[in-house]
C-alpha cells in the first residue's frame, strides 16, 4: 500500500496547481432554464472550484491551467476569476474568430431544484479553447521545476473533453511524478460528456489508463462504478441507499488493483429531496478507513459544487499535515457549507469550518 507524502511549502510557488475547464455559469435563481427572462452569472469547473476553495477559503496558494477565447464572455470568466483569487499565470488565451466557430468558451446553464424537482445542469461547451489543448502547448516543467507545485489535481470532466485532454492531463501527472508532487483526480462522471465519445466504456478505459499516475482517487456514489468500473455492493441503480460498508469493500477492490494509491476519498449522498439530503463521507488511508459524520436531512441551497469543496477541504488537511480523520471531516464540513449558498464555489470561511466540524446546531453568530 502506497503511503502519501506531501512535499515541504519550502520550495514551492503553489501549494495546489488544477488542470481542467472554467466555464460561465448561467444560474436562473429559484426559476428554471427554460422558463427564465433572468440568469446570474459565476464562473465555475470541476477542477477549478477545487483551486478556488483551497484559495479562498483556507488561503493556500493555488493556480488553474486552462485555456480561454479571448473576447469578451472569457473576459467576464476572468474578471470572475480574478475574485477567487486563484492565479491566473498558467491560462492560455487563445484568439477569436469572431463567431466561435473555431474556438469559444463554454457556457453552463444550472439550476439547483428544489423538493421533488431535481438539480438540473445543461452544457454548452464544443469546440471550447481547453478542449483543444494538445500535448506539448503546457510548459509543466516550468510550472512544476521552476516554479514548484506541491499537489496537482485534474479528474474526468477535463478528460472527457476531447481526444487530446487525456493526453495532456497524462502528461502533466507525469511531470508532476518526476517532481514528487502529490497526484489527485477527481472522477467526476458526466454521463453528457461521455454520451458521444463511447459511454461509459470510455470514460472506464481513459481513466484506468490513468489510475496508475494517481496517489488520491476522489468521486461520489456513482463515480467509482461508472467512471472506473467498480460495483459498489448493495447499491441500487437510483442510489437511495448509500451505506459506507459496500464503499468500503469496493475500495478494497481498488487498491489491489491499483496499489499506487494512497488515499481513496468519496461523499456519501442519499438524495431525499433536492433540498434534503443526508450528507457525509469516507477516507481510506495507509490500510485503515475514516468515516466524517453524517449529517442527516442537511438543507441545500445549491448542491452543485458540493464534491468538489469536499475535496478543497480534505487537500487542505493534508497539506496541512493533520490526520486522516480530519482530513474527512474538514472536507465533508466544507462541502456541506458549500452547498448552503449559490454558485459552484464556496462562499465559506476557514473559522465556518472548522465550527462546522464540532458543532451540529446553526445559532446565530453575533
Amino acid at each position: 500500500m502506497a503511503k502519501l507524502k506531501v512535499k515541504p511549502k519550502q520550495g514551492c510557488a503553489r501549494d495546489l496547481v488544477s488542470l481542467g475547464e472554467v466555464m460561465l455559469r448561467l444560474d436562473p435563481g429559484d426559476g428554471r432554464i427554460s422558463t427564465t427572462r433572468q440568469f446570474r452569472a459565476w464562473e465555475g469547473g470541476g477542477e477549478y472550484n477545487v483551486a478556488r476553495g483551497l484559495k479562498r477559503c483556507f488561503g493556500m496558494e493555488t493556480a488553474v491551467v486552462t485555456a480561454l477565447a479571448d473576447n469578451h464572455v472569457g473576459r467576464l470568466v476572468e474578471d470572475l476569476m480574478l475574485q477567487g483569487g486563484v492565479s491566473q499565470k498558467y491560462v492560455r488565451w487563445l484568439p477569436f474568430d469572431g463567431v466561435g466557430r473555431t474556438v469559444r468558451n463554454g457556457l453552463n446553464f444550472t439550476e439547483r431544484g428544489f423538493g421533488i424537482r431535481p438539480a438540473l445542469g445543461c452544457s454548452d461547451r464544443g469546440h471550447t479553447a481547453v478542449s483543444q489543448l494538445k500535448p506539448g502547448e503546457i510548459d509543466w516543467e516550468r510550472i512544476f521545476v521552476k516554479d514548484g507545485v506541491r499537489w496537482f489535481h485534474t479528474g474526468g470532466i477535463f478528460c472527457a473533453l476531447s481526444e487530446t485532454t487525456p493526453l495532456v492531463a497524462l502528461e502533466a501527472m507525469e511531470a508532476a511524478k518526476r517532481t514528487d508532487a502529490i497526484v489527485s483526480y477527481d472522477l467526476n462522471y458526466r454521463a453528457s460528456l461521455w454520451k458521444a465519445v463511447g459511454g461509459k466504456a470510455k470514460a472506464q478505459e481513459v481513466n484506468r489508463r490513468l489510475a496508475p499516475l494517481v496517489d488520491v482517487m476522489l468521486g461520489n456514489e456513482e463515480d467509482f462504478t461508472a467512471a472506473l468500473g467498480f460495483a459498489v455492493p448493495g447499491l441500487d441503480q437510483h442510489h437511495s441507499n448509500v451505506e459506507a460498508a459496500g464503499f468500503k469493500e469496493m475500495i478494497e477492490a481498488i487498491v489491489r488493483e491499483y496499489p499506487n494509491i494512497a488515499v481513496i476519498a468519496t461523499t456519501l449522498r442519499t438524495a431525499k429531496t433536492a433540498t434534503r439530503n443526508d450528507w457525509g463521507a469516507l477516507c481510506y488511508c495507509d490500510g485503515q478507513f475514516y468515516e466524517a459524520a453524517t449529517r442527516e436531512d442537511l438543507e441545500i441551497y445549491d448542491r452543485v459544487g458540493g464534491g468538489d469543496s469536499f475535496a478543497s477541504g480534505l487537500i487542505y488537511g493534508f497539506l496541512e499535515g493533520k490526520d486522516p480523520q480530519w482530513c474527512v471531516e474538514c472536507g465533508a464540513a466544507h462541502g456541506a457549507l458549500a452547498m448552503t449558498t449559490p454558485g459552484d464555489t464556496s462562499m465559506a470561511t476557514l473559522a465556518e469550518v472548522l465550527q462546522a466540524m464540532t458543532s451540529r446546531t446553526a445559532r446565530i453568530e453575533r
